[in-house]
Formats: structure tokens, sequence, C-alpha cells
């Protein structure tokens, strides 16, 4: 469903600061709107639906004066204080008391609903407002269309949105993100692009959205061009930002965001240097990691997982070790994503019964599928079938695709051609159109030299029309990102590429040019300058 807004002049902050709703907060208008001195508040205790709407009656009842402001300043107290139920009851008793709501009374009384994840009541509420006409509010506009953006459709979302007289900042922003979990990617940024006016909020929609999403590129290219626009990011931009750079491998636009970081934030803050960590871990420059964590002048159990998983990422095992000792004489509570971390440390350094030393010492409460499949994983890649198989079988649930995954590449490593085929047959049975399943049965035959079975997979894969998603990487020259696939035809330069490609073969042979040097000069100089 396409989505074309109409560009008329918005008063957008007049009422911004009254409600929030993607920042989860409610806000009563004026400091007179208080709740009586006489009403005195317990503090929140489980209790009973019953009970619940037994306390807000007689807090309600209580009241020295019965009228909007007070009933709304009650439903906004118990809001703040996540006592959501509470404040649905008082919007009842408030009701049947017959004092007629007005636009802030809605609006938090369906942010309310929204927490609880009660669409039903929400709907009503909508209802009600339609009926005394109250749709076209902004404040109550937004908070109806945060109701369906979460909890319903995204037409729902959008019909409330069209409702809206004079959509402010937040109404739009949550339009956005209300498209962007949907997936549908052009029409969230026709709706950006058709805001009469942008905030840092509305930049940051867009660059955690597209990140969040897989959409790391475009997610980077906002974060620039929201510079270029002249916005200075806030705090909770950067993590989204190096976060997106992290995963395409963008090192010299990730150091740029840490230089703007430092520029206009001076401090890092916990979060964003967590976030630097592992970024340039991601990166391979697990040194500029450690120095990021050097200079932290606070850490958390993060921060050393961040550390920790970077050198298991980057073939450093025993050095990942050797920082868990070090946060352990700290004092930090390792948690699962520590143990994670170290069983990948382990992997890499072929450390198999000081994984198995770990993974027995770790809180049970701590330990979940991705730990044992990761053990499965260590064993068989170590060629110890017997243990790997009596692993799987003493394991507390049903094994799952993953594990199966784990032990057949570690079949393929060893060419275990027997044990490959069980875990094959077990694949296939639990996902028959698993793409990566047929590609590692056919690299494990490949690698016991069964090639009629390595045809015998491809044609299977071709009869039930399964295409392999062909392998990507990419090349970062001077802060722009080249993505190229096997075979790529699209790249602006890729005459020059495989020429240079070309001329590379041609010297791997043995064909030894004396001018090679000098053709390789020449191609590249073409191709920094295009």
């Amino acid at each position: 469903m396409a989505v074309v807004l109409r560009l008329v002049p918005r008063n957008k902050l007049a009422i911004f600061r009254h409600c929030s709703p993607l920042a989860n907060k409610i806000y009563t208008r004026r400091s007179h709107h208080r709740i009586p001195a006489a009403i005195h508040f317990n503090p929140p205790q489980e209790r009973t639906p019953e009970t619940i709407k037994s306390d807000a009656h007689q807090l309600f009842d209580e009241m020295p004066e019965h009228n909007v402001k007070s009933a709304t300043a009650l439903i906004g107290h118990f809001a703040k204080q996540n006592r959501h139920g509470e404040a649905i009851s008082c919007f009842l008793k408030m009701r049947l008391s017959d004092i007629k709501p007005n636009e802030y009374t809605f609006g938090t009384v369906i942010r309310s609903s929204v927490l609880l994840k009660d669409l039903h009541f929400g709907r009503q509420i909508h209802s009600y407002v339609k009926k005394v006409g109250l749709n076209s509010n902004v404040f109550v506009g937004s908070a109806v269309l945060d109701l369906y953006a979460k909890l319903s459709t995204i037409d729902y979302a959008i019909m409330a949105f069209y409702d809206i007289d004079e959509p402010n900042v937040v109404s739009y922003a949550t339009l956005i993100h209300a498209y962007l979990k949907e997936g549908r990617f052009d029409e969230a940024e026709v709706v950006f692009r058709s805001m009469p006016e942008r905030n840092v909020v509305s930049w940051n929609t867009m660059i955690s959205g597209f990140g969040q999403s897989g959409k790391n590129e475009e997610a980077v290219n906002f974060f620039v061009e929201m510079l270029r626009e002249g916005f200075t990011p806030s705090q909770s931009t950067y993590p989204c930002a190096v976060i997106a750079a992290a995963n395409i491998g963008a090192l010299g636009m990730g150091r740029s965001i840490h230089a703007c970081a430092v520029k206009f934030l001076g401090n890092l803050g916990l979060f964003l240097a967590n976030s630097l960590i592992s970024f340039y871990a991601k990166c391979g420059c697990i040194e500029d990691s450690r120095l990021v964590f050097d200079k932290m002048p606070e850490r958390n159990v993060v921060s050393w997982n961040a550390l920790i998983c970077g050198y298991a990422q980057n073939g450093q095992g025993k050095i990942a070790i050797e920082t868990y000792e070090r946060m352990k004489l700290t004092g930090v509570e390792p948690n699962g994503v520590t143990l994670l971390g170290l069983l990948l440390a382990c992997n890499h350094a072929g450390l198999v019964d000081e994984a198995y030393k770990y993974f027995k010492t770790a809180k049970s409460e701590d330990l979940k599928a991705e730990h044992y499949a990761c053990m499965i994983d260590l064993l068989s890649r170590n060629g110890r079938f017997v243990e790997a198989e009596r692993f799987m079988n003493e394991l507390p649930f049903d094994c799952g695709l993953g594990f199966w995954k784990a032990l057949l590449g570690g079949c393929r490593v060893h060419s275990n051609a027997e044990l490959g085929e069980v875990a094959s047959r077990r694949i296939l049975e639990l996902d028959p159109r698993d793409v990566s399943s047929y590609v590692m049965l056919s690299n494990a035959h490949s690698a016991a030299g069964r090639w009629g079975d390595v045809s015998n997979v491809r044609q299977n894969m071709k009869e039930k029309g399964l295409v392999r998603i062909p392998g990507s990487s990419w090349v970062e020259i001077r802060s722009k990102i080249h993505v190229f696939v096997t075979g790529d035809k699209r790249h602006s330069n890729k005459d020059e590429i495989y020429m240079a490609l070309g001329i590379f073969l041609e010297h791997s042979k043995g064909g030894q040019d004396s001018n090679f040097v000098t053709n390789f000069d020449l191609i590249y100089c073409i191709f920094i300058h295009d």
C-alpha cells in the first residue's frame, strides 16, 4: 500500500512535551493537576484484578474534588508508577461518575492499554474517542496510532494517522516505526521525506530501524545525511550507527563515527563504548577494541563480554580466557554471553577440556540452547564424535536444526561420511527446504570424495527449485563500501576489476610478467579515480 502524505504547515511541538508514545512516558499538562495531599498511595504489591479494581475505586472515591482534572491526575499518577490496571479502573470509575474525559485522559489510558497489550480495550476507547470527536486531536490521535502500530496492523495505524488534523513529529515517527516493523522500507522513507520538519528523534528512528532490519548500508547513509543536514546526533544515535557500520565491516566509516562522537559528546558513555569495542573487533582491529576498553572510566559485564568475544572472534582464544580471568578478579559476575564467548574462544584454540570445565561450572540458568550447540560444534570440529553423540543424547531438550548442522560441519572437516549421512538425514527431515543444509551436505560428500552423492544432492536441489544464495564480500575504499557477489556484472568498475583479476590469475600461474606491478598500478589508479 503506497502512501503519499499531504504536506501542510504543522504546529508540531505545541503538545509534544505532554506526550511521547515512543519514549514510553506520560506527562500531565499543568502543575495544578496534582493528587490531593489527603490521598496516600501504598507501594505496588502483587494483587488480584479484583483487589486492583477495589483499591483504585477507593482512591477515586476519597478525592476531595470529582472533576476531569483531578480524575486525570489520578489516572496519570497510576500510569507513571506502571500501575496501568489501576489507571484503567479509575477511568471506568470516572465514566460511572459521569465525568467527561478530556484529551489527556484519553491519551494516558490508551497508553496504559498499549503497555498492558490490551488491544480489545484500546479499540473500545478509540470508539469512544471517535464518538466525542477527539480522534483528530494530536495528543489522542498519536496515542491511538501507537496502539495500532504496536498491537494491530499497519492499515489501522495509517487510518489513525490520517485522522489527526495536525500530526506532529511524534506522530510521524510512530508511523515510520510501524512501517519499519513490517519491513516496508520504501514507504517508511516516503513518510520520512514528507515530514514538514525533522528532529533528532526522527533521524534516530530511521537509523535504528534500518540497522535492526539488516539494512546496514542504508542506516549508515542516513547517519551521514543527518550530519550533512546540520543535525547534531544524540547519545543514542551513535551506537545504532556504529553497529550498522560493524555489520558491513566499514572500518573507515566507523572510525569517522567514533571521531564524531568524541567531538560532539566528549564522554562516550557506557553503551557507545561497548558498541565500539564490538565494532573494532568485528573489523579485525582487536587492538583498537582493547584501547577503547582500557580508556573506559567504568565497565560492566557487557564491556567484558564484548572484549572476550572480540578476542575469540579474532582467533585469540588464550587471550580471551586470560581476559575472563581478569574479569573475575574485578568482581564482575559472568553471564550466559560470557560463557558463549569462552566456548567460542576454546573452539578457536582447540581447548576442548577447558571448554568442558567452563560449561560444567556455569550456572544452570545461564545455559541456553546456543551453549549446548557450541559444545557440539567444538567436539565435532575436534574429531571427538563419540563425545559429541553422547552429548546430544543427553540434551535436556530435542535437538534442533542447528545441532545437527554443527555435527555435520565437524563431519565435513574430518570426512566422517557415515555420521555425516545420519546428520544430513535428520537435517532434511527437520527442514526439507533449508538451502544451507543441502549445501553443507554437498560439501560433506565432496570432502569424503563421494562425487555421485554430491551430484544427487545438487539434482535434488534443482528439482525442488532451491537456489543457493550467493556469498558476498565487500571492500571499503575512501569510506565507500563496494559489495560484490560471485560473477558480479553490476559494479560500475567491473571491467577494471576483471582486468585486474586476470592479471592476478596469470601471475599466480607462474607466468610472471615484468610489467605486472606497472599494469596493476595503472588499473588501481583508474579504479580509485573513478
